[in-house]
């Protein structure tokens, strides 16, 4: 919520409207013009009127600037020591060419990103000020400067859509080139790892980051790479759970949070149910079983017949263990 007020949707259209009422005349039309763009439709109701009519001094009755100088937007003190906070954890300085990091533990040890912030910034938080436990200890070192590397190249890959010759070790521990066309990456947060989402040869490529010893521009003979990728993402296979939600403690907006970036619909039963449906990808199976498991008695998973199946299991292997 830190950065919702001051840059909600209603300042940026304000801020907008200002910054060209500083130049020129602006009309009725322009700053319905722009409200739709940075607002929301409904949002003509409240701002032209507050804007025109005076309640909001900030335009002339001839549609110019009361302010001398076009509005900026500075960060306030608060904002600063948050993303200085952010800036602090390794797999935020992995898509900044800026950064240095320390140490070789990605769980401990941080790296700081240049944002040009004074010395007196001190960070909202730190590492040190929370402890993460539902997640596995093996992670990704973001701090190694040859994980680094490749991932920086893999981003301009993805951008400029250009294939890439990767060696790394499968997981017998087997050395492998693999020549891959670049689609997006995925992050586990169960796993703390990135993986490389792509395609070649009309088949859908999957790289864990960690497994790459060396990652560089593909040399070897052309292919169409529009085909090769288009036939290759297709092949992906989605899947999904439907599972009974009992809306207790907040479980609904927890679940929906947790499930943010999945695609899933949720349909109201009754009173205090909900039936969720959630779309995931095949390989992330396993994931998906611990983070629903996470929800206790709150889920019960109904379909398919298989997942249930994988619940039962993973509850069996977990008792046999005496977790």
């Amino acid at each position: 919520m830190i950065f919702s007020e001051l840059y909600s949707a209603y300042y940026n259209a304000v801020a907008a409207i200002l910054k060209e009422a500083a130049e020129n005349k602006i009309d009725s039309g322009r700053i319905r013009d722009i409200i739709e763009k940075y607002a929301f439709g409904e949002s003509v109701l409240n701002i032209e009127p507050a804007l025109k009519e005076g309640r909001w001094s900030l335009l002339k009755p001839d549609g110019t600037s009361v302010l001398e100088k076009k509005p900026t937007m500075p960060l306030t003190k608060v904002e600063k020591q948050w993303l200085k906070a952010i800036s602090m954890d390794p797999r935020v300085s992995l898509f900044f060419l800026e950064g240095t990091c320390s140490g070789s533990n990605p769980n401990t040890d941080t790296c700081q990103i240049n944002m040009g912030f004074e010395d007196d910034i001190s960070p909202l938080f730190t590492p040190a000020d929370y402890e993460l436990f539902d997640r596995y200890l093996d992670g990704d070192d973001y701090t190694d400067e040859n994980y680094r590397s490749n991932f920086r190249l893999i981003l301009d890959a993805i951008k400029n859509q250009y294939p890439l010759s990767i060696h790394m070790e499968n997981r017998t521990g087997k050395r492998v080139r693999q020549a891959v066309l670049p689609d997006h990456l995925e992050y586990s947060e169960k796993d703390d790892k990135f993986r490389l989402i792509g395609a070649w040869k009309k088949s859908r490529v999957i790289i864990n980051l960690g497994r790459i010893s060396d990652c560089r521009r593909y040399k070897g003979p052309e292919e169409p790479l529009n085909e090769t990728k288009e036939n290759g993402l297709k092949k992906a296979t989605s899947r999904k759970v439907v599972f009974e939600l009992d809306d207790r403690r907040n479980a609904l907006e927890r679940v929906l949070l947790h499930f943010a970036h999945f695609e899933k619909q949720a349909e109201h039963i009754d009173e205090r149910k909900y039936k969720v449906t959630v779309i995931y990808d095949r390989d992330d199976e396993t994931e998906m079983v611990i983070r629903l498991l996470s929800f206790g008695p709150m889920v019960k998973v109904i379909a398919p017949e298989s997942f249930v199946d994988l619940i039962k299991k993973r509850l069996v292997d977990q008792k046999s263990c005496g977790l």
